[in-house]
């Protein structure tokens, strides 16, 4: 019963995770409307002052306003203190989690941090290849060498696909296997595996997710980091820095493209809303190679 327990509990993480990215998206989107909508008042402000101010009966030179305009507010940064340490990492911790989608020793807690990795996705679409960002999000990449080096990420598929909002294709866990028929049912283990650790957040302070980049999922904490990843397919403007970047796609970009024209077979819905789904097009990673440079 306590493994039982312990997967509810992962899963209404995860539901909780998945609502807070849906209401920033929301909130992205109201705030573009308003800022749209004082752009246009602001506009009509402006040419009445002029035509009051060079018009006859006016003073020849305009007026200075009464207050200032309003700014909209900076999107949310990450605070620096969510990483583990200052970059490159020379030491990184690993704890204990559950549920363990498979089973895998902790990646070693000194990390090569001078090293330069390349990682290549060998899928049933063709290879996605990464540059790996040692230097910025030294523990990370230091887990996912860890993990494909083991064989870790060797006959799953993809799970998740979001092409609204955010874009993104959803990989890593290996509750997701090759030969799955993923139904995104809301009691499915799919979304919840980890490799048996968690660990903290990086490389947050001013990330962008543009098209190429490669960041963590997790659990709507900083240090609720472990196997699942995403690769940002589309610029994602509405997604709050809390994902650490990792890595960028130097080739393949195109493939995850392409599945995400298809869509996706079944959807995973919080609340009335749709959080995407399992893309129709599966996209199986068969095995990951490791090129250190």
């Amino acid at each position: 019963m306590a493994g039982k327990s312990e997967r509810q509990r992962r899963q209404a993480r995860e539901k909780h995770r998945r609502q807070q990215e849906l209401r920033y998206v929301r909130q992205q989107q109201l705030r573009r409307r308003w800022l749209t909508g004082l752009s246009v008042v602001l506009a009509l402000g402006l040419i009445g002052g002029l035509l009051a101010a060079f018009l006859p009966g006016g003073s020849g030179k305009p007026t200075a306003s009464s207050s200032k305009s309003p700014k909209a507010s900076p999107s949310a940064s990450a605070s620096p203190s969510a990483s583990t340490v200052a970059e490159p990492a020379h030491h990184c911790t690993y704890t204990a989690t559950t549920p363990v989608a498979k089973k895998v020793a902790f990646p070693p807690a000194t990390p090569d941090f001078t090293d330069s990795y390349t990682a290549t996705l060998n899928t049933n679409l063709g290879p996605i290849t990464f540059s790996l960002l040692n230097s910025k999000a030294t523990c990370t990449v230091n887990s996912f060498v860890h993990l494909a080096e083991a064989g870790y990420f060797n006959k799953t598929q993809c799970h998740r696909m979001v092409t609204s909002g955010i874009f993104v294709l959803q990989c890593g866990d290996p509750y997701a296997t090759a030969d799955t028929k993923i139904t995104c049912s809301t009691t499915s283990k799919i979304g919840t595996g980890t490799p048996g650790y968690d660990f903290a957040s990086e490389n947050l302070t001013g990330a962008k997710y543009t098209a190429g980049t490669v960041a963590m999922a997790n659990e709507g904490t900083a240090t609720s980091n472990g196997s699942q990843f995403f690769i940002v397919y589309k610029d994602t403007t509405a997604l709050n820095p809390s994902y650490t970047p990792f890595a960028t796609v130097s080739s393949g970009l195109n493939i995850v493209q392409n599945v995400a024209k298809d869509g996706y077979s079944c959807q995973y819905v919080v609340s009335g809303q749709s959080e995407g789904g399992a893309p129709k097009e599966k996209v199986i990673i068969n095995s990951v190679t490791i090129k250190k440079a």
